[in-house]
C-alpha cells in the first residue's frame, strides 16, 4: 500500500470521528434539552436559572449578565444548588459541554432544560466582562 492510501485512510478516520462526535452531541441534546436561539434565550432567562458550564477562569473573564458558574468538571457536586422546579438555561463556549451538562442534569431528575444555540461565541446580548487595567 502506498503512503497516499495510508494518509487518505487516516484523514477519513479523522473526519469520521468528527462526524460521529457531532451526531453524539445532537443525540444527547435531543434526549435531554431544547435548543433556544438568542431571542428565545434572552426572553426566557429572567424566569430561569442561567448557568455557564465553562471553567471558572473563562467565566470570570466574560459571561452572560445574570449567569452563575457551574463548571462542567464540578457540576455533579453542585446539583444541590439548582432548583428542579425552575427551567435551567445552559450555555458554554459552543455547545458540546452544554450538551453533556444537560444530559447529566436530566439523569439527576431535572426536566426543564434549554441550551443556547451557538453558545457564548455567538451571544449578542448583555455581558459582564472583567476590567483589565
Amino acid at each position: 500500500m502506498s503512503i497516499w492510501w495510508t494518509i487518505n485512510i487516516i484523514l477519513l478516520a479523522i473526519i469520521l470521528a468528527f462526524v460521529l462526535n457531532e451526531a453524539w452531541v445532537r443525540l444527547m441534546v435531543r434526549r435531554s434539552a431544547t435548543w433556544l436561539d438568542q431571542e428565545e434565550f434572552q426572553n426566557g432567562m429572567r424566569k430561569a436559572q442561567v448557568i455557564d458550564v465553562r471553567e471558572r477562569d473563562e467565566f470570570n473573564a466574560k459571561h452572560i449578565l445574570g449567569a452563575r458558574n457551574f463548571p462542567i468538571s464540578m457540576l455533579k457536586q453542585s446539583l444541590g444548588s439548582l432548583r428542579k422546579d425552575q427551567p435551567i438555561y445552559i450555555y458554554d463556549q459552543r455547545k458540546a459541554m452544554a450538551a453533556r451538562a444537560a444530559n447529566l442534569l436530566r439523569k439527576n431528575g431535572f426536566t426543564d432544560l434549554y441550551i443556547l444555540k451557538g453558545g457564548f461565541d455567538e451571544w449578542q446580548g448583555k455581558i459582564k466582562q472583567k476590567n483589565i487595567d
